[in-house]
């Protein structure tokens, strides 16, 4: 009974931070994190598609 209770407060102070911050700065802290996260290639696959470019660039006769 205890953890439902400290999840509940938890999900509380969160929902009235969110509430207090004005919109403007919520709006560039999303803008913020948007910029800095990584490409969908990276998040899903790693290392994978970078590795595989850089072995297709060996292989691939120069002109």
């Amino acid at each position: 009974m205890a953890k439902s209770d400290e999840l509940v407060k938890y999900i509380t102070q969160q929902v009235v931070t969110y509430i207090d911050t004005p919109k403007d700065v919520r709006q560039q802290a999303k803008a913020i994190n948007k910029e800095q996260r990584e490409d969908w290639q990276t998040r899903w696959f790693g290392m994978l598609p970078l590795a595989a470019r850089m072995m297709l660039e060996q292989v691939k006769p120069k002109k």
